[in-house]
């Protein structure tokens, strides 16, 4: 059997996909560890698997900024920072574990460096689907900014790779009914849909006898990265649903502290076993984050959907023109707004339909299950000299 190491960065979204494939890797006899944020990976990982430390930082957050700014402060705030971090860290962990196949997030970018100056091959978690298309195509300066930044990065004779995209193997947590797109993707693109774990690690206290039949349930998260500037967007979704007499229970992810008291029908948590509420509530409020959106339609939900930045916008669009969500403005929708947006996908049923239909593609796509297939058709014995593998 082999030994696999994923490299994530320090962001929760892009560590949960990885933690289902890993499972399924130790199930089938495999040797498996991860190299990241241990407060991160720590209460995720499944038994049996390793654990380096690498990457511990915290990236600075972007809230605030819009277009080239944001651009600019991803690379030179957030992606090259937590590379160079990484860079030693990585090579212990290899001179440790002596892995097979690294599995390196498409944000991780020191993995990909790791793995060709080690002669190791590589395969992408694509945690976001923005990358597979070129969202700067048409515009060659800032193509020409991008590569520069990648380009600082990289080793002699990686001027031609592109770090954040394997040629060996693209798992991506979607399918393409989801992501749309006119083009045919490669072979390699492996459309695996979301990577569900099989049994959620916590929410023993969570009080799961709060939800009932008499109401519809709503949940509200803006994820783990931003929801501590979301006070004003929370405070709309909830005021959009004061009336506790209307029939509806909010579930809102907010930190501790932040609304002091916002009715009995508004549950406030810092954290959720989100799977578990997902299974329980009528539709979602969400920023539009990859995870938020795969796992809330691979339960057949319909979406809300207030983008801020980064990928978001796009994941958001991919849900729109999929028929299965609406999308409000964050900065600018009111409280009425919201809850006409919420009111018209739980009563129109083509947004229901719609999720429904995402639903039953991702369950063909196979998840964690054919995220390994795919893995292990790529592990050694496949040598290919141009991915840069061990002769």
């Amino acid at each position: 059997m082999s030994r696999v190491l994923f490299v994530v960065p320090p962001l929760t979204g892009h560590t949960r996909p990885t933690i289902a494939v890993g499972a399924e890797l130790l199930e089938r006899g495999h040797e498996v560890a991860w190299a990241g944020h241990p407060a991160i990976l720590g209460a995720l990982l499944p038994p049996g698997a390793g654990l380096f430390a690498a990457g511990e930082l915290e990236l600075p957050d972007s809230q605030g900024l819009r277009g080239l700014e944001a651009l600019r402060f991803l690379w030179d705030d957030g992606l090259i920072p937590l590379a160079r971090k990484m860079a030693p860290e990585l090579d212990a962990a290899i001179a440790a574990f002596d892995p097979d196949l690294l599995v390196v997030d498409q944000h991780a970018l020191a993995g990909a460096v790791a793995a060709r100056r080690h002669r190791l091959p590589w395969v992408t978690s694509a945690t976001t689907t923005v990358d597979l298309f070129d969202p700067l195509d048409g515009l060659p300066k800032l193509q020409a900014w991008v590569q520069s930044r990648v380009d600082l990065l990289g080793e002699p004779g990686d001027e031609t790779v592109d770090l954040r995209r394997s040629d060996l193997l693209m798992l991506v947590y979607s399918t393409e009914m989801l992501v749309g797109g006119d083009l045919p993707f490669p072979d390699h693109y492996a459309f695996v849909g979301p990577s569900l774990p099989r049994q959620e690690p916590d929410g023993e206290d969570f009080p799961w006898e709060w939800f009932d039949d008499r109401h519809r349930h709503l949940l509200v998260s803006l994820g783990t990265v931003t929801q501590a500037g979301g006070r004003d967007f929370l405070g709309r979704a909830i005021e959009a649903f004061a009336d506790p007499d209307a029939g509806f229970r909010l579930v809102v992810v907010a930190p501790d502290g932040m609304f002091e008291d916002a009715g009995e029908h508004v549950l406030l948590r810092p954290t959720v076993p989100q799977l578990g509420v997902l299974a329980r509530v009528d539709a979602v409020i969400t920023h539009a984050g990859h995870n938020t959106v795969c796992e809330s339609l691979a339960h057949g939900l319909p979406l809300v959907l207030a983008a801020i930045r980064d990928d978001q916008p796009a994941i958001a669009q991919q849900v729109v023109e999929a028929g299965a969500g609406i999308r409000v403005k964050y900065g600018r929708v009111r409280p009425d707004g919201l809850r006409k947006a919420v009111l018209t996908v739980l009563e129109d049923p083509s947004y229901r339909r719609a999720a429904h239909e995402l639903q039953a593609s991702f369950a063909a796509a196979g998840g964690a299950g054919a995220a390994v297939d795919r893995l292990e058709q790529v592990l050694p014995g496949v040598c290919q000299p141009d991915h840069g593998l061990r002769s």
